[in-house]
């Protein structure tokens, strides 16, 4: 199987041999980066709750892309050393964001958020900021928009100045902190990454913004899981966690609710040798627990509690129907400027 995939999970081909390597004492972990992803969310197929649960934005990597090529995820990427800067702030403090977070450093704690919203942006074309603690913007289209999206991309503005510059503050509280995901040891590129929920905010709509994804899909959890256990959408561990755990709501407002209570605690994977195969789960994750062969070119052998020995395939796009909604482009007959992200296979799903 391609790119190692097995169900519509996403294993790397070299990942056994690195375990290994890693179990031997012949590999030093990475340090991993700090990076931030949002679940963005919205009710019915034209925004309004038709009692069919919130619809999710996700996004397909590119099958190009080095890490994780054709796999389903949401927009996000890694913090900005600048998103530490000043910025313009509303909603919960950065000390509440640092204690719901896991973190000790109000600064740390603030660059996450920011960069939550920054990405977004950046990724999807959605802002969540307002000239007041209680507005929100409700267009981002237009030349001088896409302007100053292409050059935070870039990095030659930052995030902090983008906001001044438009007089805005950015809104903390129209985000919920869902989970935190770290990538596992044996991965050369690393990420400390915190899944967010958030609501599409009235008047915006998201497009395909980002350089790294072939297609922009709004679709139910349920559905993009189904598509998952069908082998015929790849997804990573932390992206189809996340999708089961919004099936249960009714509203995207009913899931935002819910943000509070949900389980910060960091997920990693382990990896242990068992003879010459190796054993790969994550902890309080049974179903994704994978028995890798001492063949290093063969596939993940799923464990009884895999659902499926389909094997994915990337390209097939979700069955449309009333509850998976494609993206348009705000701009369709003007490609999209390239540019160079600063981490460039951040998550959506960073492990």
């Amino acid at each position: 199987m391609p790119n190692g995939q097995s169900n519509g999970q996403w294993y790397p081909p070299e990942w056994p041999d690195r375990i290994r390597a890693l179990a031997a004492g012949e590999l030093v972990p990475a340090t991993p980066k700090r990076a931030a992803t949002v679940l963005l969310l919205k009710d019915g197929s034209d925004g309004t709750e038709d009692g069919g649960g919130p619809l999710v934005h996700m996004l397909r990597r590119r099958a190009s892309m080095a890490f994780a090529g054709g796999a389903y995820a949401y927009p996000g990427g890694g913090v900005d050393p600048r998103d530490e800067h000043p910025v313009r702030w509303a909603g919960p403090s950065r000390e509440e964001w640092a204690a719901r977070l896991g973190l000790t450093d109000p600064a740390q704690a603030q660059a996450v958020v920011c960069a939550a919203v920054r990405e977004t942006y950046e990724e999807a074309g959605v802002l969540l900021a307002g000239e007041t603690a209680d507005t929100v913007v409700g267009d981002t289209t237009g030349d001088d928009w896409e302007k100053d999206r292409e050059a935070l991309v870039a990095r030659e503005l930052s995030f902090a100045d983008f906001l001044d510059r438009r007089g805005l503050v950015l809104r903390s509280d129209l985000l919920g902190a869902w989970a935190r995901w770290i990538t596992p040891e044996f991965e050369p590129r690393r990420y400390d990454t915190w899944f967010f929920v958030a609501a599409l905010p009235a008047g915006q709509r998201t497009r395909n913004a980002s350089t790294e994804a072939d297609r922009t899909v709004w679709i139910r959890p349920a559905d993009a899981a189904a598509g998952y256990d069908r082998g015929e959408l790849t997804m990573m561990p932390p992206t189809i966690s996340t999708l089961r755990g919004l099936q249960r709501f009714r509203s995207a407002e009913e899931a935002l609710a819910a943000a509070a209570d949900q389980d910060m605690t960091p997920v990693l994977a382990e990896a242990r040798l068992d003879g010459d195969a190796v054993i790969l789960s994550w902890p309080g994750h049974d179903e994704f627990t994978k028995h890798v062969p001492a063949t290093s070119d063969a596939p993940p052998t799923p464990d009884a509690s895999a659902t499926s020995d389909a094997p994915a395939t990337p390209d097939a796009p979700p069955t449309p129907d009333a509850s998976a909604t494609p993206d348009a482009p705000a701009t369709p007959d003007a490609p999209a400027t390239p540019a160079t992200p600063a981490t460039p296979d951040a998550p959506g799903g960073a492990a």
